[in-house]
This record gives C-alpha cells, structure tokens and sequence, in this order.
C-alpha cells in the first residue's frame, strides 16, 4: 500500500508528487474542511459551561463535504497517513480536524517551510506527532472570533439599523484606528508658516536656524526621511521678511564644519508584514494580492513560507549567500555572518521570507514566472540577499553658517561605501557639499521666505495599515490581508487615492461602538487576546479556561450592558442614511391612476412594495373568483396557483423578471420576492437570499438575509427557510 501525503492547497499538488515519486498518494484538503455550526445560541455552534466548552463542527460546505468523501477513500488505500498542512498554528488546526473528520488513529505530523526536495525529505524522516497546544490556540481563536463577531453583530450591531453587518475582534479594532486618524484630519485646522532659506555662490543651499546647532547634535528637521528639507517653522510674514532682509544685510561666514563617517547595518529579510508593506510601496500590490502572489511562488518551490513573524535564515541559506557573494561580491561579505533580532513574541522556530536557492537568481526565472510573480521574487530575493551584505559607510556633514544674529544650516550625505545597499537601496543620498574652511566668508546667492501651510496627519495607505497593525499587537501575520478585505467589502472603508477612508457608515459603526463597547476596540485590548493566545500555544494556559473565563468576567457583562444602552443613541431615534444610498425619489404620475375597487390585502406588491387590492372577476379560466392588483398603480397583477397554494405573476412577467434569480417566496417584511444574490467569503463562492426591492432593502427590510447552511437558507432574525435543492 501506498503512503498518503495530506497538504492544503492543490497548488503543490504536482510539486510534491515529482519530490516524492511513487508509492506516494498525495491529496489536498482545499483548505478548511471543517467549521463550526450555526446552531445554538446566537448560532455560535458550541456551549460554553461552567467548566467546558462543547464544540460542534461541520463540513464548510457541499466541496468540503465532497473533499472529505475523496479523502476517506485515499486513508482506505493508504499504509500510513502523512499531515503536511501549512507550519503554522491554523495548518495545524487544519491537521486536527482531518484527523477528526477522517479517524486517523496515528497520523504523522510533518513541517516544511519550503517545497524542495531536501526540505520536504528531511521533515518526513522525522515526523512527530500533533502539537496540542498549536491545535488549542487554533481553535480557541476561533471560538473567540466567532463569539465576539456572532454575538456582537447580532445584539449590538444590527439593532443599529444603519446598514451595518458586522463587528469582529481584529476587524473593529482595526477600524477603530482608521477612524481615529480620520477625525483628527476633520478636526485639524491648518496653520500658515514660512520656512527661510539662502544659497550661496559657493555652492549650496542652507536653512534659518535660530541658534547653533551644537557640534554632534542633530536638528529634528534632519531625522525627517524623505521630507523635503526646511528651517524652523517661522509664524509670521513680517517675522519672515525680518530674516529675509537681516540676511541680505549682513554678511555671511562659516561659523562651523562638522563631517563624520557613519555606518548603516542591513535590513532583516522580511516577514508577512515587511513584505505586504514593500510590495505596496515598490510594486504598489494591495496585501491581499502581494499573499495571493506568494503563495503562487511558494507551492511552485522558488520561496519559503509566506505567513510567519521571524526573521531568522536558516544556516545553510546564509553560508549560501556568502559563498554567492565571495564569487561574485566580495567586497559585501561581511566578516561574520549577519544575524538580526528576533521581535519580541515571534514564533522563532520559523523562518524569514527567503528564496529557497540563492543561485536561482531572479532573471533566469522571468520565462516560468508571470510578470507579477517575477516582481516579487526579485523582491524577496534582493531582501533576503541585502539582509547578509557589509553594512553601508555614509559620509554626513554639515554647514553652520552665521549672519548677524542669524544661523543658517546645511546637510549632506554621501555613500562611501554601497554595502547592502546595492540590492536594497533604502538610503536617500543628499547633494556633496563643496569643501570650505572655518571663518570663510561665503557671498549671498539668494534669501527667500516660501509660504507654506502644515498638513494634517496623512490617511494609512494599505502597507501602512498593516505596519501600525503589527506594532499595535493587532492579529496576526495571517489576519493581515483579509481584515482590510473584510473592511472595504463591508463598506466601512474606502480607497481613496491609495489611502484607506472611512465611510460614514465605518464612522457611525465606530461611534457607536466607542460608546457600546469602548474596551473591546481599543488595540490594546485586542493585543492582550492575541497574548492569550500565544500562551495557550505555548502550553502556558488552557483555551477552555481562558475563554469561559475572559466571557463571564467581561463580554457577556459588557454585551449586557451594551444592549440596555442602545435605545439611548441618537443613531436609533434619527436613523442616518448616507447620501450615496438615499433611494431616488419617485417620479409623479402625469395621469391619474384608473381607480381599483376591491378588498386591500396583506401582500405587497413584487414591483414597487404597495399594498395589493384583491380584485373580484368572472373570467372562467381563472381558478380563482379574483385577481391581485397593485392599489398603487403600477398595473401589476397576481394569480392565485392552487399547487403552490400562493399567488403568482402572470408566466410573461416571471419570465421578464429573470427566474435564475428570483425565488419563489415572499419577503417576510413587505412581501415582494425574494433574490438570490451571490458573493464571495473567505474565498468561497456564497448565496443568499434578500429582499429583491432595492428601496426596501436600504429601510425597512435591512434585515432580511438568509445564509445558505446544508442546503437550507437561514436567517439570524426569520429563522429557516427550506427551499428545493436547486436554489443556490
């Protein structure tokens, strides 16, 4: 019999059967299998007692359930299981629940960072078991996710009634940041300044300085990177004119020459969060595309894993770049190897972001790769190569020049020596300037004042989102990418020339919740979870113990107290609507409508959501003595079916109104029918069902929504909706 191989993404699926050959049978799981259900309170699929938490899982869907059957007919043909899915704490959960889901009695829990052959041989030769702990972590994250999110959203959230869907523990907190900075850029009120300046015949270009600097300090203008170079901000025009003409009046000469060598250490390799951030300032990638391409590189074998906050290499990689530079940059190698240090709290046994061969150098790999592949390999290539050179020697001078009772600044920077550098130049190198004595008289060019006006703190674009994310301890390298997703497709943010922009609706959403729920927004609250979390992935703390206790002490309190403080925000008494969503107004009927004698019915109408008059009639193919009109005019009728024991529209108009993507069954609220409407989660194509009036569903009927769940259609406010099988 054959050994089975189980991984995740089919993507390695061909790598790895080249590696291994025959007598190897390997299966992709697709991912997640298994979820937790929707059922019982606040559909959260599990229980939390006194002293247990009671999970229920089930397959994702109808492909899991599918994947599932496959794989259990591979475990029948198979002498020994292998569980190879990602190294990390959410492959490891993978494992478990394949293990669960397939009985595996003894799995062998194999870990590689890279697909080659060395590395996937090495870990298959020594194989270990399941890590619990990882598997605790995974599932209680999971559990908190969905309690918070579940539970948030359904008694805090949606009695807003302002069009928003959710709340989540990475994905409010986020959003709390975002709107943060945005009120103070509504809040800030420019202010005009002056920045003063001269040049000199001699050659260079120096700024008004209110004192000396002394020798060896540095000015805090100079610490700006990038920043175009200014003197001290000056309040006043007639302040500004003073030195303008104090300048031109007086004569200049060198007050002191300062000129020190300084060196710059290399940059660690990078790591999901470095990475997504150099992709979108160089390659300007959004993070989910900058994973979307790495994990391509990754199961094609040319990088190491893509998820992970270390930035440790491996020993062999780095004696590899060495020997690469001794052949062909010998000036770059350093004398030791270069190490750097590990961020606190980072998972250590992991490695950076490397290419697998440093030999396999970005060019030759240009025909294999697309051309969005080739761009970040050659990225990661060049980082992780730059992370192992000779630190980069600056030359820094500076100028001080005096004129009257003013002093002037200028700075300069040269590279001596390139160092890392030549593989990732982050050192922005200032003009030369000119060789000049102590006590030399300098001849005045030019004094000018250039008006300016400060500028608000700029909005967070992607890369920078997930920077402050990092810093703040929110997530974790795999949560990145998709909560900004899960922002912008909810609508709480926009992208506004490459910044991220709060709506109204994100603004209003994270109003209320400041008020509601002001703890679990704040960073570092969310950060002391995802403490909590690595401890249980260390063994430190039982998950059970945690959640059950972090509910009783705080959430379950804190969404109690929540729901007795809604009906107190002026959101409910004066619901907002944004202007984008404002329903146009109704066009006036030029003509007065015909008028309509009948008995007024409960069923509103499927076009426009007025009430429906039944209709006596006498027609004899009618199986009914009556008919439905619309009372409000638009001429649409209904037919009573005697199968379907439901009114109808006539067979033309059903037609007219696409049967794909209407359902026969009205909206719970105003009666019109209901739409099917496809989107996509977690990278999976969904359906559900919603109100089919697009005034309706933006008022009245918000709330309407059914999930697709084992081929049933559930809604968290109407409860279930059984439908043929066909539907969705």
């Amino acid at each position: 019999m054959a050994n089975l191989l189980l991984i995740e993404s089919p993507g390695k699926l061909k790598k790895l059967g080249q590696i291994l050959g025959s007598g190897w049978i390997v299966k992709a799981s697709m991912g997640h299998v298994r979820e937790l259900s929707n059922d019982g309170e606040d559909a959260l699929g599990f229980d939390l007692k006194s002293n247990q938490i009671d999970c229920r899982y089930q397959p994702r869907d109808e492909r899991s359930k599918k994947v599932l059957s496959d794989l259990r007919q591979a475990v029948k043909r198979a002498d020994r299981v292998y569980i190879a899915t990602d190294p990390d704490r959410e492959g490891e959960t993978i494992g478990w629940h394949l293990q669960q889901a397939l009985n595996l009695r003894h799995p062998q829990r194999v870990v590689y960072s890279e697909i080659t052959p060395q590395a996937v041989r090495a870990a298959i030769a020594r194989p270990r078991t399941l890590d619990h702990n990882l598997i605790a972590a995974g599932r209680a994250r999971d559990c908190l996710d969905k309690l918070v999110g579940y539970t948030g959203s359904r008694h805090v959230v949606w009695p807003l009634k302002n069009g928003a869907k959710s709340m989540g523990r990475v994905q409010s907190a986020t959003l709390h940041l975002l709107c943060l900075r945005e009120r103070e850029i509504q809040a800030f009120v420019p202010q005009d300044y002056w920045s003063v300046w001269v040049t000199y015949q001699e050659g260079f270009k120096a700024f008004y300085r209110s004192r000396p600097i002394p020798q060896g300090k540095t000015s805090k203008q100079s610490h700006q990177k990038r920043a175009e170079p200014e003197s001290e901000r000056i309040t006043s025009q007639e302040q500004a004119d003073g030195l303008v003409a104090l300048a031109r009046s007086h004569p200049h000469r060198v007050l002191h020459i300062e000129g020190k060598q300084t060196t710059q250490s290399s940059p660690p390799p990078f790591i999901t969060s470095t990475l997504q951030q150099a992709a979108g300032s160089r390659l300007h990638f959004s993070p989910e595309q900058t994973m979307k391409v790495a994990q391509s590189l990754y199961e094609k074998g040319h990088i190491t894993y893509m998820r992970t906050d270390s930035v440790i290499l491996s020993a062999p990689f780095c004696e590899s770049v060495r020997q690469y530079l001794r052949q062909h940059d010998p000036t770059n190698e350093p004398q030791k190897t270069t190490r750097h240090r590990a961020v606190k709290g980072s998972q250590e046994a992991h490695e950076a972001i490397r290419p697998t061969e440093v030999n396999h150098l970005p060019q030759q790999l240009q025909r294999e790769l697309s051309s969005d592949e080739a761009r970040l390999y050659e990225l990661i290539w060049n980082r992780a190569v730059a992370s192992q050179c000779a630190s980069a020697r600056l030359r820094k001078t500076r100028i001080v020049t005096q004129s009257g009772e003013a002093y002037w600044e200028a700075r300069g920077q040269v590279v001596e020596f390139a160092g890392y550098t030549r593989y990732w130049n982050n050192i922005s190198a200032d003009s030369v300037l000119p060789a000049v004595t102590q006590g030399q008289v300098l001849h005045l060019e030019q004094a000018q004042a250039d008006q300016k006006r400060t500028q608000p703190l700029p909005r967070y674009s992607e890369p920078k989102l997930v920077k402050l994310m990092e810093q703040k301890g929110i997530g974790r390298p795999s949560t990145y990418a998709p909560t900004i997703k899960t922002l912008r497709q909810r609508e709480y943010v926009g992208l506004l020339q490459g910044k991220l922009q709060p709506t109204t609706l994100g603004l209003e959403l994270d109003g209320a919740l400041e008020k509601l729920l002001p703890d679990l927004i704040q960073p570092g609250f969310t950060a002391q979870m995802e403490t909590a979390l690595d401890a249980i992935a260390t063994g430190q703390q039982e998950w059970q113990a945690y959640l059950i206790g972090w509910n009783r002490s705080y959430f379950a309190p804190a969404i109690a107290q929540a729901k007795s403080q809604l009906l107190s925000l002026p959101a409910l008494t004066e619901p907002s609507v944004r202007s984008d969503e404002m329903p146009a107004p109704r066009k006036q009927a030029t003509t007065k409508p015909k008028s309509v004698t009948g008995q007024l019915t409960k069923t509103k109408c499927p076009t426009c959501g007025e009430m429906m008059m039944k209709v006596p009639s006498r027609f004899k193919k009618m199986k009914a003595k009556h008919f439905l009109k619309c009372a409000g005019g638009c001429s649409t009728v209904m037919f009573w079916n005697s199968k379907a024991k439901r009114y109808k529209l006539p067979q033309a108009q059903r037609q007219a109104l696409n049967p794909d993507m209407f359902v026969d069954h009205p909206c719970p609220v105003c009666g019109a029918m209901l739409e099917r409407y496809s989107y996509t989660k977690d990278g999976q194509e969904k359906v559900m069902l919603r109100c089919s009036l697009l005034e309706n569903r933006r008022g009245k009927c918000r709330d309407v929504a059914y999930f697709q769940s084992r081929g049933e259609f559930w809604s968290p406010k109407f409860g279930t909706l059984k439908l043929p099988t066909s539907i969705g």
